[in-house]
């Protein structure tokens, strides 16, 4: 398994920060690769990626969420085995970093010579930065969703 870990600061208050990354299902507009997420629940999101020319449906299910804080969550199906936490640190009043710590397990020949060859992180470290680019040409997030999970709910 491979860890993978970015940061970005993004030029928005934590809670803006927050919200747009709750909508799951926007995004494919910053993630490589990610064709579509649909929220199934509060909880689960099934996920299309396309990867190393490999297409991917799987699910998530989020174990850990706390606004303004962190976001926890772990694959449940599918072929694709990872799981993660991104977090939100307020730096001022209009400033936030970003940071997404995520453990992925490679499947297959291509999937695992790109994680050798560093694509896994190039991709990571892009889809950090066009989510800043994302959330910094809004005038606000696209919406919220506020709900506290805790791990073993």
């Amino acid at each position: 398994m491979s860890t993978v870990k970015e940061a970005v600061e993004v030029g928005v208050p934590v809670h803006t920060a927050y919200n747009q990354w709750t909508q799951f299902e926007e995004f494919p507009h910053f993630m490589e690769g990610v064709e579509e997420v649909r929220q199934l629940d509060e909880r689960r999101n099934h996920w299309t990626t396309t990867v190393s020319g490999v297409k991917r449906e799987f699910e998530t299910e989020i174990v850990d969420q706390l606004p303004d804080e962190r976001i926890t969550w772990r694959t449940t199906t599918g072929d694709s085995r990872q799981k993660g936490t991104v977090h939100f640190q307020r730096l001022d009043d209009t400033h936030t970093r970003v940071e997404l710590v995520m453990d992925v397990e490679p499947t297959g020949i291509a999937e695992k010579t790109g994680d050798m060859l560093g694509v896994i992180d190039r991709r990571v470290k892009g889809d950090m930065q066009r989510f800043k680019e994302y959330i910094e040409a809004r005038d606000g997030e696209t919406g919220a969703w506020r709900g506290h999970i805790r791990p073993g709910d």
